[in-house]
């Protein structure tokens, strides 16, 4: 079966646009003080493109991280709505792809087995020559 380059394409690009204009409307525009500082880190668009899953990292610095995250995605998923008629309305789309957030905990698993990785590295015996 052929490949549909230029659909996968086109999903690229629709998931790379989507993700420039959540995180510009997280940046500027949402004001609801439950939404921590973040980014989006990645839009992954479904093969269909109805709908999109986006993931949000918040800030490491933050303190109680793990609720920080809960509030934002609570707050994002709240501000769905808005936050897709406006991607309608700058993008001049006829569908937004419906959207689902969610935490993006990558960053801090990496960062805890680089420190798991670090230990077990100052823990081993130097190789007797």
């Amino acid at each position: 079966m052929p490949e549909h380059r230029g659909r996968k394409h086109h999903q690229d690009r629709v998931a790379e646009t989507l993700r420039e204009e959540i995180g510009a409307m997280i940046e500027g525009e949402l004001v609801d003080p439950r939404i921590a500082f973040c980014y989006v880190s990645e839009v992954l668009l479904n093969p269909g493109g109805k709908s999109a899953r986006v993931y949000v990292a918040v800030d490491s610095a933050t303190p109680n991280i793990a609720k920080a995250e809960d509030d934002t995605v609570t707050a994002l998923e709240s501000a769905k709505g808005y936050i897709r008629f406006q991607i309608k309305e700058r993008m001049g789309v006829r569908h937004v792809p419906d959207l689902a957030f969610f935490a993006d905990r990558s960053g801090r698993f990496q960062a805890r087995i680089e420190e798991i990785m670090q230990r077990s590295r100052k823990r081993q015996k130097p190789p007797v020559e």
